[in-house]
């Protein structure tokens, strides 16, 4: 064995047993519970925290199911949401339902906002249903030429100081500012660093994951707000970097996008991730969905992990409840048909998960 040869092998195993120590310190550090064990038929999206507790998914399109949203109910099963006409795929304009839903955010007031895509023949919505009464409370279309042929309406950020919702755009690698009042869109940052994909792999399990044979590159995605609704925090999923933006700046109509762009702050450090959410200390959380791990970005801009075990696979939304937990879904979506070939891979470990937060602030975005 050459000495250049043994030096590698002796970095390796410090790497590996580095790797290992810190997923026994995260382990020991965080524990996660299982909140429920969901069935193929509900692999889930994203997860929303209504203010009195109740919890709502998305069904990841990814897996070609018809049912669009769930509530998940305290016995741990799940139930359409928020009735039979609504929660399944739309058959057409007139026949109601939701075309596809990945975001899905609730506001203080209980109003849950539904992001449906857009696609050829449709445009996206925002769907706003109040949890209280039970009724629609406001749809808002968007339409060409914010939205493009490539839009691919992922994820979204409610503003409720300033009446504004921010939408992350992945397939064209920018955010959408919708105005809640005029019903309004503009997009911003399309040309900003902060909002497209790095040149990098996303590697699970070994394998590179591969989307239309080409390896995954997506833009920003997880994306989130302060509780104080001052800035707005997201990054590209195939991103190693967490930014934010002032709100004020989003809002602000007179900027170009070369002043705009330059308000852009990078927050800190983040891995290939899905999820994000922050809680009211500021605390951000993120997964990493290269390493079945959750962690958050400390204040001096360093991700640190705080949970990573091997059923976290995927680990993709992420939610701030009102009782001191962090709440989040579990989907294997690299095991889906669309990243996977063309093959259902998964192998049953569909959840929605939660763990203490850092602090003991009840409530977030």
């Amino acid at each position: 064995m050459t000495r250049s040869f043994k030096l590698l092998a002796s970095a390796a195993m410090i790497a590996t047993s580095a790797f290992s120590l810190n997923k026994a310190v995260a382990d020991e550090a965080r524990q996660l519970e299982v909140v429920a064990k969901l069935s193929a038929e509900t692999p889930p999206g994203n997860i929303a925290v209504g203010p009195d507790g109740r919890i709502f998914l998305s069904i990841h399109g990814f897996y070609g199911k018809s049912l669009r949203i769930v509530e998940l109910l305290p016995d741990g099963t799940t139930k359409p949401y928020p009735n039979e006409n609504w929660a399944y795929a739309a058959q057409s304009r007139e026949s109601g339902g939701l075309y596809g839903v990945l975001g899905l955010n609730i506001d203080a007031n209980g109003i849950l906002w539904l992001l449906d895509t857009s696609g050829p023949d449709h445009a996206g919505r925002l769907v706003g249903w109040n949890t209280k009464k039970e009724q629609l409370h406001k749809v808002i279309y968007l339409a060409k030429p914010v939205i493009t042929g490539s839009s691919f309406l992922n994820d979204l950020a409610v503003d409720s100081k300033n009446n504004a919702i921010y939408i992350a755009d992945t397939g064209t690698s920018s955010i959408i500012v919708v105005d809640l009042k005029t019903g309004k869109a503009r997009r911003v940052l399309k040309e900003s660093k902060s909002t497209k994909a790095e040149d990098i792999d996303m590697v699970i399990d070994g394998q590179t994951v591969y989307l239309n044979v080409q390896p995954v590159r997506m833009g920003v995605n997880p994306i989130t707000i302060d509780s104080n609704f001052e800035y707005l925090y997201y990054g590209a999923m195939s991103g190693t970097s967490l930014y934010r933006i002032a709100t004020k700046n989003l809002l602000d109509t007179r900027l170009s996008e070369q002043e705009l762009n330059k308000k852009v702050q990078r927050y800190g450090d983040k891995p290939i991730s899905d999820g994000i959410t922050i809680d009211n200390a500021g605390n951000v959380y993120v997964t990493s969905i290269t390493t079945d791990a959750i962690g958050y970005v400390q204040p001096n801009g360093h991700y640190k992990t705080l949970i990573q075990r091997d059923d976290v696979s995927w680990p993709d939304g992420l939610a701030v409840g009102l009782d001191s937990y962090i709440y989040g879904t579990v989907n294997e979506l690299h095991r889906s048909p669309v990243l996977n070939n063309g093959k259902d891979a998964t192998k049953g470990e569909f959840k929605v998960v939660r763990f203490k937060a850092l602090s003991d602030a009840n409530t977030g975005r």
